[in-house]
């Protein structure tokens, strides 16, 4: 008699590490944004200040992003990513202490540096992951999973910072938060491993993903072959991911809207309490959610049902980038509800959209992973250096959100031409050689 063994599901416990990661990845970026208001009132800083301080995390984070894929390629994800996690979480403490030195802003400027030096692997790790556990018909909702993470942390984890900053101070914001990541990365290194070194996983499971055309070995190669400069220029300047890189900048323009100027925006212009702000902040944030779920889990159905690879991932985007031009109509109103109400639409827009890491764990060469994430996540995290820089700017000119709000609308229409326009169809890179010339 024949015994059916049944598969493991080790691959959705490497899930939850990768989503919980990401949320506190997200969350100690937003620190800075909910206590900016009362920061910048006890040290002094002006808006340009802030912008710039917004925008040090984005300039070590994108430089970076090439260093970090290659570190991925080298080391792998698991011990990268938990290193990092723990790096990022401590520097995220520091940044409580810097009314002790004589030039704060200065010593807020190099710890942001240094933040986003150290997360730049995070989301190449979540995309290598993804290749690694999962097979090609469950990555999108594990796309959606992880990337929902940051409407979890705006959502969940800012109103429970702005309590913290009520009842404490803003100080005490950035050493809880840091502190809870620290604990997490620890945990990560113990419990997450590769696939073929994962001590619960059956060979069920491994074959699913593989023959679902996951990479479950990608790990565990401890061999790197060499990587020509035709096969690197091959990920940089293919006309599908020029297009798929500015749709990535668009989205994370949105995105870095509402990790930086956001809380600023409802405190000053709308005139919130920072109590208020904060819930009303994570009303957005809960629309992202739904709608990051959502798009994730309507083109894996596309998929499912038969459709191209290129309809089930760029029509949630396209349907996605549209709608998040709503977020004008803010400028057109004094009702808090009908702001609320277009910020929760626009964001729900943008996380039905967010397919970016998908696509690019659909198409970069298998080679090279770690360094497509890079490349892409670069590419896509300029918007982190510009959205803060120019809001900052806008506001220091005309003391009004207005021609921010307008700027913010702007990416999502560039965003849907791009994937309208220059991203064409799907379909994986294929290295034609590994051999150096």
């Amino acid at each position: 008699m024949n015994t059916i063994i049944k598969r493991t599901k080790v691959r959705y416990s490497i899930l939850l590490f990768l989503f919980l990661a990401t949320v506190f990845n997200y969350a100690d970026r937003a620190t800075l944004s909910v206590v900016a208001p009362f920061m910048s009132q006890e040290l002094g800083f002006d808006p340009e200040a802030m912008g710039l301080a917004f925008s040090a995390f984005g300039i070590a984070y994108v430089i970076m992003q090439l260093p970090g894929g290659w570190l991925l390629d080298r080391y792998g994800a698991r011990m990268v990513y938990g290193c990092a996690l723990i790096g990022w979480s401590l520097v995220t403490m520091l940044q409580g202490t810097i009314y002790f030195y004589a030039s704060p802003l200065i010593v807020l400027v190099i710890l942001r540096l240094l933040m986003g030096a150290i997360e730049a692997p995070a989301f190449p790790a979540n995309s290598r992951l993804s290749v690694q556990w999962f097979p090609n018909k469950e990555r999108g909702f594990v796309t959606s999973i992880y990337q929902s993470a940051q409407y979890i942390s705006l959502g969940i984890i800012t109103p429970l910072m702005t309590i913290i900053l009520h009842n404490l101070s803003w100080h005490y914001v950035f050493y809880y938060i840091g502190a809870i990541g620290v604990i997490l990365g620890i945990v990560w290194l113990f419990k997450v491993r590769d696939p073929l070194q994962h001590p619960k996983v059956n060979q069920e499971e491994i074959e699913y993903i593989r023959d679902g055309g996951g990479e479950p070995a990608l790990g565990s190669k401890k061999a790197q072959e060499k990587i020509t400069l035709a096969q690197f220029k091959s990920v940089c300047i293919n006309r599908m991911m020029i297009g798929v890189y500015i749709g990535q900048f668009c989205v994370t323009s949105i995105t870095w809207f509402f990790l930086t100027w956001f809380p600023t925006y409802l405190y000053q212009a709308k005139g919130m309490s920072i109590l208020k702000v904060g819930f009303i902040a994570s009303i957005p944030a809960i629309a992202g959610f739904v709608g990051g779920l959502l798009g994730g889990v309507f083109s894996d159905a596309l998929l499912k049902r038969g459709y191209s690879l290129t309809v089930a991932r760029k029509l949630p985007v396209i349907c996605g980038m549209l709608l998040s031009c709503v977020i004008v109509i803010a400028n057109y109103t004094s009702s808090e509800i009908v702001v609320v109400a277009a910020m929760s639409v626009a964001f729900f827009a943008k996380g039905f959209g967010n397919l970016g890491w998908c696509v690019l764990s659909d198409t970069s060469p298998k080679e090279v992973l770690g360094i497509a994430g890079g490349v892409f996540n670069m590419c896509g995290n300029m918007a982190s250096i510009v959205t803060p820089l120019v809001i900052g700017i806008i506001l220091a000119n005309t003391q009004s959100f207005d021609y921010a709000i307008l700027y913010v609308g702007s990416m999502g229409l560039l965003g849907l031409i791009s994937y309208l326009f220059i991203v064409g169809p799907l379909e994986r890179i294929t290295l034609t050689s590994t051999k150096p010339e």
